[in-house]
């Protein structure tokens, strides 16, 4: 009987080992890997890391929006004993919400990241108070040195780590790094130590075209001239005709994108010149007398009688101040701004000839420059045909357009007819587009556009030395531009002018554009602009002048 309760006992004891060899060998050997992993998971945590952004230049090589370090804060929460009491002196410290605090204090976590960007003053106090669980540490941030500067042209990186508007948004596939992670272990004392990182790919860095004193000077003049004429809105662009090279893009009013989740109103971040469509008005003849001369309807001297007003169906046109010029060639139409003579110049035309053209000068699409949100009109209810829609339109009022457009297509006629495409950031590529008029045609549209400076309208355009092409607009703003449904015009304004210099051999074209200055025409308020930056910019490159001047 001994015996057998021996043998029993032995041969459990057999089993019951061959059950923990049996279990051993299922956990190391066949599902080995799963332990592991556990086990890892419970020893080791991993930390995503950003990738450092490519950074924004201007073309000299100043910095725009560059990466810098920034002081932040973060818990891990299983090592804090007193969660309620570190909230309390966080919230102190940090001018944080409590609540929100505590409840990342109570997160299944070893990273949470409580405040970015932490003025000295609360690094210092941080330290003081050496809080169990909470740590201090740093972070690569988006940083713009010129504050305001081009602000609507950069964009800015938003709180998602996705670039927003302009260059920021446009170039985000090619700003982005490749993110990675930090591998975190627990040492011999339970403290999480740094092991292994993925590697990390910066973006790539991009060069504007941006020329940093002429954007400096541009963005100047807006607020000086805000002051005097107290606009709702101002831009200047200045390209290079010949190439499409936007060498300054200046707005009124700006913001800062170090600080742009101030702005509640986002209307402040849309670049006017790319995202806002607008009425021209005059600065719109030189592109239907393009069309007309291009078809050889007429020639800069073709004569008409000027009545003082013409009728289209029901509706009367009068010209600017209800004035009456008599007899005047087509020159004298655009130095004098004569609406009727602009709808005669469409009636010799044709409204299908009419409407080709300003299509062929790029007005019914956008003109792709690399900024984030660019739009444009369709105009549908210009091209719906009535008589009247033509005959306004031939003097910019009626059709909408945005005024990188508006430059676009004055860039074609200081560039012997060639349409070029407008960019911002630096590149090799070939921008010229179709020749959408002739080069006689825009050689001769050149010269009647100096004699609008020399004679005309825009005589306070002139720099000695030089010749100007350029024209001026005046134009009322509709109801529904003001988001008021109501047909017909209100008493506001947009005053305009565009010209390029030296005229006959083209360095550079400036368009500037006030909403609503209190002047009562462009010649008063955007012309003075044009001449003050187009006679920096002369003097700054040293561009030979014309002819000689006493």
């Amino acid at each position: 009987m001994r015996i057998w309760r021996i043998n029993f006992i032995l041969i459990f004891i057999f089993l019951f080992g061959v059950i923990i060899i049996g279990r051993l060998f299922y956990i190391q050997i066949l599902n080995h890997q799963y332990w592991r992993a556990l086990a890892q998971g419970q020893q080791k945590s991993f930390v995503s890391l950003k990738g450092e952004r490519g950074e924004i230049f201007f073309r000299d090589g100043r910095p725009l929006a560059i990466n810098r370090n920034f002081d932040l804060v973060y818990a891990t929460p299983n090592e804090i004993k007193k969660p309620a009491e570190t909230a309390q002196i966080l919230k102190l410290v940090l001018n944080l919400d409590e609540t929100t605090i505590s409840k990342k204090l109570k997160r299944d976590s070893f990273y949470e990241i409580i405040k970015k960007k932490l003025t000295e003053k609360e690094v210092s106090d941080l330290k003081k108070v050496n809080l169990a669980g909470i740590y201090l540490g740093q972070e690569t941030g988006r940083y713009y040195p010129f504050g305001d500067l081009a602000s609507k042209v950069i964009g800015f990186l938003g709180g998602d780590d996705r670039g927003q508007y302009g260059v920021e948004g446009y170039y985000e596939k090619t700003l982005k790094a490749e993110d990675g992670f930090l591998e975190k272990e627990r040492g011999p004392l339970g403290y999480l130590i740094d092991g292994s990182s993925s590697e990390l790919k910066k973006g790539s860095d991009i060069t504007l075209t941006l020329n940093y004193n002429i954007q400096f000077v541009a963005e100047k003049l807006l607020k000086s001239a805000e002051e005097n004429l107290d606009f709702e809105e101002g831009e200047i662009i200045v390209i290079n005709p010949l190439s499409g090279e936007i060498l300054a893009l200046a707005n009124f009013p700006n913001f800062d994108p170090n600080q742009y989740s101030e702005n509640t109103n986002l209307e402040i971040f849309k670049n006017s010149s790319i995202q806002k469509c607008f009425e021209p008005g005059s600065i719109f003849k030189p592109i239907t007398l393009a069309a007309a001369l291009d078809q050889e309807k007429i020639t800069p001297q073709t004569t008409y009688v000027d009545k003082g007003a013409v009728k289209i169906g029901g509706y009367t046109i009068y010209n600017y101040n209800k004035k009456t010029w008599g007899e005047r060639t087509m020159t004298e139409v655009l130095e004098k701004s004569i609406n009727t003579g602009a709808v005669f110049v469409e009636s010799q035309l044709g409204h299908q000839l009419f409407l080709d053209y300003i299509e062929r000068f790029g007005f019914f699409k956008p003109s792709e420059i690399d900024l984030q949100g660019e739009v444009f009109s369709q105009n549908k209810e210009f091209k719906k045909g009535y008589e009247v829609n033509f005959a306004t339109a031939s003097f910019g009022q009626g059709v909408g357009i945005t005024s990188i457009q508006l430059a676009r297509a004055f860039s074609a006629i200081a560039n012997a007819g060639k349409l070029v495409k407008p960019y911002i950031v630096k590149n090799d590529r070939e921008n010229l587009g179709e020749q959408v008029i002739s080069p006689k045609t825009a050689s001769q549209l050149t010269a009647m556009l100096v004699s609008v400076v020399e004679q005309g309208f825009a005589q306070k355009a002139k720099i000695p030395g030089y010749y100007i092409a350029g024209k001026t607009g005046t134009a009322l703003v509709s109801w529904s531009g003001l988001g008021i449904d109501k047909k017909g015009y209100s008493e506001k304004t947009i005053q305009s002018f565009v010209g390029f210099a030296p005229a006959f051999d083209p360095k550079f074209l400036i368009l500037v554009k006030l909403n609503n200055p209190k002047t009562k025409d462009a010649s008063a308020s955007a012309v003075p602009i044009f001449r003050e930056l187009a006679e920096y910019i002369i003097n700054y490159w040293q561009i030979p002048s014309d002819y000689e001047y006493f």
